[in-house]
């Protein structure tokens, strides 16, 4: 059994596990990672494709990311991503990102990278998967209540300046979160957690969503 320290599991104790999902390293040295704990000693490769495995493709969530210029907002829907194992993140326009505030989620993530607007809504009708964008413009529709595709793409813009006219133009609907206060729009993050939130209420299934902490 495993010797439990307050941050993540010490050396494996006792003899080792036999199966292609173990990390010799892991076992030997410990498993800090802030992964589940079904998933400790786990290599990269074999949390990634076990996730892959559980995802109902016919529930198939993509989250799209636009000309985004803060890394860390980057880096934070990509580890909400990870939590709501979606199918695929999607970087539009500058292609380099900052990778510290994902805490190497990205890694268990397919990240895909497009050069524009019209290059990710090609791909997405390829892949017959609708674009929902997430912006306060106007003629948006209210987030609340309104039926999410179960397979989709959203579709984040930049916080500052929003969903570009190409972009606004691919979606197929562009909804906005209603707000009650005094300020313009949510940090970028935030408005992606609460999409990814709002698209989970409808369609995660029980063994798909996020599970307990550990």
């Amino acid at each position: 059994m495993p010797d439990v320290h307050a941050v993540g599991v010490g050396p494996w104790i006792g003899d080792w596990p036999v199966g292609p999902q173990w990390d010799p390293h892991l076992l030997e040295n410990g498993d800090a990672r802030n992964v589940l704990d079904q998933y400790r000693y786990w290599t990269v490769e074999a949390i990634a494709a076990d996730l892959d495995a559980r995802r109902d493709p016919g529930r198939a969530l993509h989250v799209a990311i636009e000309n985004w210029a803060h890394d860390l907002n980057i880096g934070s829907v990509v580890r909400t991503a990870n939590a709501y194992n979606v199918a695929g993140v999607h970087i539009v326009g500058r292609r380099r990102w900052n990778r510290r505030g994902a805490m190497v989620t990205e890694k268990y993530l397919h990240v895909h990278h497009h050069p524009d607007a019209e290059a990710l809504a090609a791909w997405a009708a390829a892949e017959g998967l609708p674009l929902v964008g997430i912006d306060n413009t106007p003629g948006s529709v209210p987030l609340e209540g309104r039926p999410l595709p179960a397979r989709c793409v959203l579709v984040l813009g930049q916080e500052s300046t929003g969903l570009t006219i190409p972009m606004q133009a691919a979606c197929d609907v562009v909804v906005h979160i209603t707000q009650h206060g005094s300020t313009r729009s949510l940090n970028a993050g935030a408005a992606g957690a609460i999409a990814m939130f709002a698209w989970a209420l409808q369609h995660s299934a029980g063994g798909e969503g996020p599970g307990p902490r550990s």
